[in-house]
């Protein structure tokens, strides 16, 4: 009996030393994940927006986008496919779907930063982005005959009219406004958006019906190899292959954030996928969601953007559309266990 009661103590300590084990790993994940996805798409806004913000020794501005593209898109097909080496590569995907929505992804890519390019700030492209649920809606109203509640609507409405509100105020240019240009360009970039949603629920459909689900590398290797394809083919079409390189050539210290730009945008995406498999999706969609508010208050104090009681209260209406859209996503969320925990 004692030998029986000595064995069932240490096996109750071992056990309790493991879980102790796992739930201190818990936090530390997060951290991890949490702290990755911040760190690089921070910075990633920060380096987008001085990139555009460059004027070279002649004068001149970086416009070369799909240059720009090229380089982020090649970065993350690198990053993919080690991934996707190291978890396993899935067979059978439908490439057709993934050709679709890499182009959809990267036209909404092109979109956002010609509209940086044409003289929106990064600040206003944040606080438009996060309404990318306006042409999901819209699609969904008119394609597929769905009804939203009265909050969805107020949540878009937050959101338009802090950005409207925040782009219409005066700041430090002396009362310069985005150009109408860069605005339909970034309009371009939200309607990409929607087509997009609805483009990868396809995608996940036929995949389903052949039997296959994407692993995230998966994802991420084969949407960025098509945007790739496609950035480059445009950027030779256009010239801007040759010309943007040269002029980044020229101008080093660009190149250099373009690169870095490039490792952020990859390493987001592998801090995103990290965080999705250890815990569950609502938590990586806590962190991501929060980031886009901190994007634009760390833009706003690194470039010194001069804010008015105006503009505040635009940046605190889009904040209060983006986490009523996260607060809705908590209540929908059934409970459950951290992954790290479960057996």
């Amino acid at each position: 009996d004692n030998l029986q009661y000595g064995r069932v103590r240490n096996t109750r300590k071992h056990q309790n030393s493991k879980g102790l084990r796992v739930n201190m790993a818990g936090p530390l994940q997060l951290v991890l994940g949490a702290g990755g996805i911040y760190a690089s798409f921070i910075y990633l806004g920060v380096l987008q927006e001085g990139i555009y913000k460059y004027v070279a020794m002649d004068g001149s501005k970086f416009t070369f986008t799909l240059f720009l593209l090229c380089v982020e898109c090649l970065a993350n097909v690198v990053v993919g496919l080690v991934g996707s080496w190291i978890t396993g590569r899935t067979p059978g995907l439908p490439q057709d779907m993934f050709a679709l929505t890499g182009g959809t992804q990267i036209a909404a890519k092109f979109f956002t930063n010609t509209a940086m390019s044409n003289g929106i700030s990064f600040p206003t492209q944040a606080l438009a982005k996060s309404g990318k649920m306006i042409p999901v809606m819209i699609g969904g109203l008119v394609l597929g005959g769905r009804s939203y509640k009265m909050r969805d609507y107020l949540q878009v409405l937050l959101i338009v009219g802090g950005t409207a509100v925040f782009n219409l105020a005066k700041g430090n240019s002396g009362g310069k406004t985005s150009s109408a240009l860069g605005l339909l360009f970034l309009l371009g970039s939200l309607i990409c958006d929607g087509v997009t949603g609805g483009a990868q629920d396809k995608l996940k459909m036929k995949a389903a019906s052949a039997g296959v689900k994407a692993k995230p590398y998966d994802m991420m290797l084969w949407t960025n190899f098509y945007m790739c394809v496609y950035a480059v083919l445009a950027a030779m079409a256009t010239g801007e292959l040759f010309s943007g390189y040269t002029w980044c050539m020229s101008n080093p210290k660009v190149l250099e954030s373009i690169l870095y730009f490039s490792a952020c945008s990859a390493a987001g995406q592998s801090f995103i996928f990290f965080t999705i498999s250890v815990f569950d999706p609502l938590i990586c969609t806590t962190v991501t969601t929060t980031r886009k508010i901190f994007s634009v208050l760390f833009s706003i104090v690194i470039y010194g953007h001069t804010m008015s009681m105006q503009r505040w209260l635009g940046v605190g209406m889009a904040s209060i559309g983006v986490m009523g859209e996260l607060e809705a996503k908590f209540r929908k969320q059934p409970p459950s266990k951290p992954k790290s925990l479960r057996a």
